[in-house]
Formats: C-alpha cells, structure tokens, sequence
C-alpha cells in the first residue's frame, strides 16, 4: 500500500488532467483531493489497515467464485460468516454478495435502487457486520466482491428527497427539467432499457413538478456525472466500500453512466474518461482493489472498459456473450458460433480478465451475433423465438424448464431465466421419474461447468448450482416478486439438497464432486495457468471425422500442451484429432 500523499502520487496528474478536460472546475478537484486524502488517511490506520493483504487480488487464477444473495444463504451477514466453512470445501477463494446496501421495500430492483450507500439492508446486518465478514474471509484467502450501482440512486436517497424538495443543488445531481421538451428530445434517440416493464426514460415528479430522468425504473433516478459533484461523491462512496475490506467492487451498468442529446447515450467516451478515474482513485487510495465492469453489450462495446495499454479501466469483464453463446450451442448443438467468438477472444491480451459463468442473478437475453449466424440463414427474430421455446420447454423433445422475462412482442424477443439445473433438463427429468433423462442433464450441467472452469479467466456460479439446485416457483406467491421472474432462480439456498453432496450417486453428488475435480485439475496443472495460449483448433487434412456439435480447443504453456474437446449434443460422438480418434458420451468431455 502507498503511504504517499495523493498530490505525490505517480497518478496525480493523469487525474487532474482527466478532470479538468471534463469539468473544467478547479474549486471541485480539489474537493476531490480532498476526499482521497481523507480515505487515504482512513486505509492507513492500523486497524483498518490490517488484513488488507489478500492472496487473490490479482483476480488470475482464481480457483473457483461464487456469487449469492446475502438472504439466501445466510439468513444475514452474520449468517453467511458461520457457513465459511462450506466454501471452502467447495473451493471458494472469490465470493461476490450480491446487492446489500439499504434499500426501499417494494422498490428494490433486487438492490439496485440504492437508497443509502454507507448502510447495510437493516435486516441483512451493519457496516461493521460487513467488515467482520471481509476479514473472515480474508483469514480463508477468500477475495470479497460487493455491487456498486453507479448509474443512479433510489428516489428515497437523500439526493433525491431534497430534490423532491425543490433544493436546486440537489436537482442538479439528476437529469431533472421543468417539461417535457427535452425529455422528448432525448426519447428521439435514446433506446428503452426495459421497453415492455418499465417503458420510458423519464419520470413526472408531482412533488416539485419537474420531470426526471429514470432509464431503469421510475424509482431509480440517473444520476447526472456532467455535475463534478455528482462524480465526487460517488467516488467517495466508492473508497468507502473499499475501506471496509471489499477486494473487489463490481461497477453496475456503467455503459450508461454518461446520457448526451442527439446520441443514444451508451457507452460514450466521457463513461470510459469516468471509469479511468474512478480507478486512478483506486490506485492512489486502495491500489490493490480491483474494479469489475458489467457491460452487458455487444463484444466491440466491452473490450474497451479494459482501457488501453498502462491505462486500466476495469480490471475484469463480465463475459456476458460466452454466457449467452453457451446457451445458443445447447440448444442448436452448433458449436460454430462459439468456436467463432471465442477466436476472438483468445486473441486478447491474456492481461484482460473475464469474468466466466452460465449464469448470474440476472437473466439470459439473446444478443448474438446475428451477423455471422446470418451467415448460415438463421434469422434474429425466428431464431430469438425458437431459444424462448426451446429454454422454457415449448419446443418439441426440449427437457429445459425455464421462464420469461421482459417479454417484447413488437420486437420478438424475450430474456430468460432459471438455474443451470433446470435449464440443463434435470427438473424436468427428474419430475417425469426419467433416469436417463436425469443422467444427460446431469452430464450436460457438468460439461457446462468443465467449459467455463477451463477457459481463461474467473469461473464463477451461482450459489446452489454447486448440487444442481432447480428452479424455486414459490416467488409466484409472493406479492413482492411475483412481476419478476429472475426470482425463479433466486430462490433461498437448498441445505437439505446440499447434505446430498456427500451421498453417492445423487444429482448433488454428482455435481459436486465433478467441480471438485474441474477445480483441482485447474489450480494443480501448470498448463491451465491464465497466462497460457488458447487456441480453438480444427482437424487437419488428414481426419475423416468431424461433428459441428464438438468444439476442440487447446492450452500451450511453456513446454506443456493440452488438448480439450467438449460434446454440446446428447449423442455420443466419435471423432479424429490429429490422427487420434476420440469418442465423446453424449455431453462428454476430455482433457488430454
């Protein structure tokens, strides 16, 4: 940690020049200054100080994460403080709560309408619960990662109140007009973030009659970054995460952080110039917390948040296409758009971090590349309804049990959502008293997992996939969630389903034991280091045999080479590699 005075720092400059080309406002930098002075100060006493030292900051080679709702599997902070212990004996050096910040009932957005960012939810426990929690998991060498909703508050925050209030200064944090002139303007050219559940980017504020700008929902007010104001005190908020012993801040939706008339307000070149300086902040204040992006866009759009060469934005990405492709190739058993993306993907630096998962708390939408499988006469809108029905089991000889989301008719499109278990077939199996149907579910949610654990990267799951947990259909009779079907798979961590990873034979066991050896097999060879080469590879000249539902990859390190296949289809599969054949079960995998 740098003990250097934030006017000393090798970053100082950068900063400054940064700032001042966007707000040009001398009085707010050294407002600024002043904030990482004081949070310097703060991470440089000896009691916060301790244990600020972890072994997986880096964010490479990682073993295994896990992300969870604080609710559900604990009960409370405290809660999830106790049950250590079974992380780690599922290998768990990366854990990433999901929101836990103070928000309103019944206006949560699953805690993203964040109504104070220095309080916990009262019923998930204190800021001093938050910080029992971090250094427990640091004495386990287990990185804590915590959400942090950049782009707006909730309209309970006490920004918000006072601008209901009619306080200018406070109005001035928001995209707030008197009519609707503007508004009207930027609806010209600003696409809908949820078209069908929450149409509109703005919101009519009867308290000071004023209109204001809210692209998630109504009760999540945009905060207005072209206010150096806004920026500083929502870097503050952000170190003051961090010195709480959070290793790693995820950046919600910062694609949108930055809304400019005539444009569609994403991913501007002002986002990118306010992310490089929230992570100069970090470097200056807290140099070994990392920043990870969400960036739920197009491949073009992403790769950029790493910044450039010696300039960092993001230290890690959400692989949001893999994700999403992944999906596309269980249902097609067409592994060509996967190998064509993951090309590209391994032609990055080995330097730029993914984020790798099947799934999150959010929910599975359809934005391939349409491009290249256009290439192949797939249509977007046909091909977009036929994952819809296939995901939720209207497709014929589908075993998958999933359910929609943001459904729109006018574009044809549709989100998805439910647990890797169900998704995979399980649910639907295991119902229909189908062991054989029970067995391919089971092969195909493993090989799922052997993908992502073997990629470059972070593999992370969603708690409760670990023992192959289905689909939770109780949220239906709850008042609260019953409008969000993301709580499909949200639903309270199963732990009389996971007393079953200890009895052979079951799904749980099953699942469980296979990421134990995925696991191992990644920390313990060499060649499955995050700086080895990748490559997706094809047969040559002399092979007789290949199957477009196979994807072949390999791992060069040093003088080790590793050769994996991967079967996206339920039909066992013989192929010739190089003058070798192999044959693959149905969803099988080898490494060699």
């Amino acid at each position: 940690m740098t003990d250097k005075p934030i006017r000393e720092s090798a970053h100082f400059e950068e900063l400054k020049w940064l700032y001042m080309e966007l707000y040009r406002d001398e009085h707010a930098f050294e407002f600024l200054v002043n904030v990482l002075e004081e949070r310097l100060q703060e991470r440089l006493d000896e009691r916060k100080a301790a244990g600020k030292k972890s072994g997986k900051k880096k964010g490479k080679n990682i073993s295994l994460g896990m992300m969870m709702y604080t609710e559900n599997f604990g009960g409370n902070l405290k809660g999830v403080a106790k049950k250590l212990s079974y992380l780690e004996e599922c290998g768990i050096d990366y854990l990433h709560l999901m929101p836990l910040l103070e928000t309103p009932e019944g206006k949560s957005d699953g805690g993203y309408a964040v109504s104070d960012f220095r309080r916990v939810q009262p019923e998930l426990g204190t800021m001093e619960d938050l910080e029992d929690l971090a250094a427990a998991c640091r004495k386990k060498g287990i990185a804590l990662c915590l959400d942090y909703v950049l782009n707006h508050t909730s309209d309970e925050h006490v920004w918000a109140k006072a601008a209901k209030a009619g306080e200018p200064e406070a109005q001035a944090r928001y995209y707030m007009y008197d009519n609707w002139d503007i508004p009207n303007k930027y609806d010209e050219t600003t696409p809908e973030v949820f078209p069908e559940t929450a149409p509109g980017n703005f919101t009519w504020v009867p308290e000071c009659g004023k209109v204001v700008m809210t692209s998630f929902h109504p009760y999540q007010w945009d905060l207005n970054y072209h206010n150096p104001t806004v920026f500083n005190d929502m870097t503050d908020n952000l170190l003051y995460l961090a010195n709480r012993g959070v290793d790693i801040i995820r950046l919600d939706a910062i694609p949108y952080i930055w809304k400019q008339l005539g444009t569609n307000s994403r991913n501007l070149p002002q986002v990118h110039t306010i992310v490089r300086m929230m992570k100069l902040a970090c470097l200056m204040v807290c140099p070994e917390v990392k920043l990870l992006g969400e960036v739920v866009m197009e491949p073009k759009e992403v790769v950029p948040y790493f910044g450039r060469a010696g300039k960092t934005e993001c230290d890690m990405l959400y692989n949001v296409t893999m994700m999403c492709t992944l999906w596309h190739t269980i249902a097609t058993k067409d592994t060509r758009l996967l190998r064509h993306q993951m090309e590209q993907v391994y032609a990055l630096p080995k330097e730029y971090i993914f984020q790798n998962y099947l799934r999150c708390h959010d929910d599975i939408g359809w934005g391939l590349d349409y491009g290249f499988l256009g290439g192949f006469g797939v249509d977007e809108v046909a091909h977009k309804k036929f994952l819809s029905d296939w995901f939720t089991g209207n497709f014929y000889g589908s075993k998958a049990r999933g359910e929609l989301y943001n459904v729109s008719h006018s574009m044809g499109d549709a989100r998805l959502c439910g647990t890797t278990a169900s998704l995979c077939g399980i649910e639907a199996s295991a119902y229909e008293g189908d062991e054989e149907g029970v067995r391919l579910g089971t092969s195909c949610d493993i090989m799922l997992h052997a993908w992502v654990l073997t990629q470059r990267g972070i593999p992370v799951i969603y708690s409760g996939d670990e023992v192959g947990q289905l689909n939770d259909y109780s949220y239906h009779e709850d008042p609260m969630k019953l409008h969000d079907s993301r709580y499909i798979h949200r639903g309270a961590f199963d732990w009389n389903l996971a007393e079953e990873r200890n009895i052979p034979g079951t799904v749980a066991s099953e699942i469980f034991n296979a990421l134990k050896e995925l696991r191992e097999m990644r920390s313990n060879s060499a060649v499955f280091s995050d700086d080895a080469e990748m490559y997706v590879i094809y047969p040559d000249g002399k092979d007789y045999m290949w199957d477009d539902s196979v994807i072949a990859i390999k791992r060069v390190f040093k003088k080790e080479t590793a050769i994996g296949l991967f079967n996206f289809s339920p039909w066992p599969k013989d192929i010739v590699l190089g003058g070798e054949e192999h044959h693959l079960e149905p969803y099988g995998y080898e490494w060699r």
